[in-house]
Order: C-alpha cells, then structure tokens, then sequence
C-alpha cells in the first residue's frame, strides 16, 4: 500500500486521502470500467491502496446515473470505509423529472437526492456538491434546504463546483447571514496548462477557508508520460475523443518539463501530483481510473516525491500562463 497522506477538507472535521478517484469512467463507453466487473475491481484497487475520496456526480456514465449504480453495487459491505462524493445540478435530461433549469431550487434538490441515495444504496452522502449554478435559484434557496438534508442526517457536508469566485464569496456570506452550514469544498478545472483557477477561485477559496478539489488535474492524461508529440495509448481518453489536446499542447514546454523531472529521477506523473499538492488550499487530487493498475500508480505516485519550494516555483514557470 501507498504511503497516502490525508489531509482536511477545507475548516472542517471531514478527512479524505490526498489522491481522490475521479469515478467518471464508470459506466463510461469503450473503457475497461463501463461494466460491474471492471467498477468493482477499479474501486476495490482503491480502497486497498488507501484511496478514501470517491468522486462521481447523478450525470456520470453512458447513461445518467448509471457510475452511481455501478458504484452503488460495488461498496456494497464497503460504504464505511470511503468518502463518498455526488454531485447534482447538470441537465438529467428527464430522469429526475422536470426542472425547468432551476436545478438549485428546493424542488429539484429533493428529486435529485433521494435518487442518488436510490441508486448508490446507502443512506447518507458524505459530500453533497452543487456541480453548477443553475442561474435562476437564489443561492440562498439552496443553501435553505441543504441545511435541511444536513439536519436529516441524508447529507453530511457539501460543497460546490463551477462556481466563480464572486459567487463563492456570495455562497460564503449568504450563509453567514442566514446561519446555514456553509460549503467546505470547491471544484474547478485547474492543472500546469489550466490555471484560470489562480485569478480568482483560488484567493476565494483560501480566504474562507475552502478545500480545493481539482478536476482534470492530470489535463485528461497528458501529464500521465504516456504521451508524446507522435500520440499516446489508443484507448486512452485523449486519442478516443480529444485527440485535440494533443495536437495543441505545448510541447517544447512539456519536453522541458520532461527533462526536470529526469534530472531529478522523477516520473511526470509524480512530479505534477507533487506540484498540485504543494498549492496552498488544495486538499486532493482527484484522477479518474479505469483499470486497477491506473490507481494504484496514481496512489504511488502520490507520495514518492517532495519537491523543495524552488522545484515547485520551477515547474510554474515551466508553464506560467501568457500575460
């Protein structure tokens, strides 16, 4: 097992491991974890590794719903030994009903809940995550009646995604005044090639003492080492449905990336899962998986290498963002 480390989310009592899994996959088309067989044996590779922070959302899977369901059967004898986190807030196309785009309302919160609970099988959520802002809800309403979920004992925490950094201070002081539990967590896109997140998310999450949880951390692989400017693994992401990440990368930038972490003896992997955890606020990163050997080389990864603060300094200007 990974030496993994666990840190708090955010100001609060709630512990998850520094490598989280991304459960997107399951259910996902054409990967090894669309099946029961493959989920079971990707979240069984998890937990023996010290994997505690399981992140999937109602949208998940070829069908909505369905990495909830997948992942529902595969905990079962399991639940107490993970973090769970769902999300709600995307379009269900119908399977929750009618929501007529007011996906943070008090209505559509209680519709979206009990279905999550349904098809994860478990009574209660550790981290419940509004995914988006829907645009017509006040975020007060939502807040209202996540308190609620929280006083049922059917949540635990919640936490949010997508949000920019005035509606995380909005969210921040809504609460405040209302006295509702306040979000603990915060999901947005950020890695070496995506870092929107440093302008304004990150100062809000900081300021009020957020847990940040990036999502497409590992920029959909390619900061894996398997790829390079001639392609990479044909079933992997990037080569299946966003060969264009390759083809735009920065790759004078990525090949001197390359070079330091050889100087140092240091996979790419470990390197830029050293480099997200060395940020301040960050609390997990979380990497999808579809095979078993995935996560396990995520876990290790994880914990093999400590960078000084000039290596970290270093690799951001490896990939400081234009001007």
């Amino acid at each position: 097992m990974a030496n993994i480390e666990y840190r708090t989310l955010g100001r609060s009592g709630l512990v998850v491991s520094t490598i989280g899994l991304g459960c997107n996959n399951f259910g996902r088309t054409g990967t090894a974890s669309e099946t029961q067989e493959g989920t079971d044996a990707v979240i069984g590779a998890a937990i023996d590794a010290g994997v505690t922070l399981f992140d999937t959302a109602d949208i998940y899977g070829a069908e909505r719903g369905l990495s909830e369901s997948l992942m529902g059967k595969a905990l079962a004898g399991k639940r107490d030994r993970i973090v769970l986190a769902t999300k709600f807030g995307m379009d269900m196309a119908g399977t929750n009903g009618p929501d007529w785009g007011a996906r943070g309302s008090r209505r559509y919160i209680r519709l979206a809940v009990e279905a999550s609970l349904r098809r994860l099988r478990t009574d209660w959520i550790d981290l419940y995550q509004l995914h988006r802002p829907d645009g017509i809800t006040p975020i007060e309403e939502t807040l209202d009646a996540l308190d609620d979920l929280i006083a049922e004992g059917k949540i635990r925490y919640i936490g949010h995604s997508n949000l920019d950094g005035w509606q995380i201070a909005e969210a921040e002081f809504t609460a405040r005044l209302h006295d509702h539990p306040k979000f603990i967590s915060a999901q947005n896109e950020y890695s070496l090639l995506v870092r929107d997140a440093e302008r304004e998310v990150l100062p809000a999450v900081n300021a009020y003492g957020l847990g940040f949880l990036p999502f497409f951390p590992l920029y959909n692989g390619l900061f894996t080492g398997k790829f390079s400017r001639e392609g990479g693994p044909a079933d992997s992401r990037i080569m299946s449905i966003r060969k264009h990440l390759l083809d735009d990368a920065p790759w004078d930038r990525i090949e001197e990336y390359q070079a330091f972490c050889d100087e140092r003896g240091v996979s790419m992997l470990a390197a830029t899962f050293a480099w997200l955890l060395a940020q301040p606020g960050l609390t997990s990163v979380i990497a999808g998986a579809t095979k078993p050997e995935q996560i396990v080389a995520n876990a290790e990864a994880a914990t093999s290498w400590t960078p000084t603060p000039d290596e970290v300094a270093r690799i951001s200007e490896i990939f400081a963002p234009a001007a």
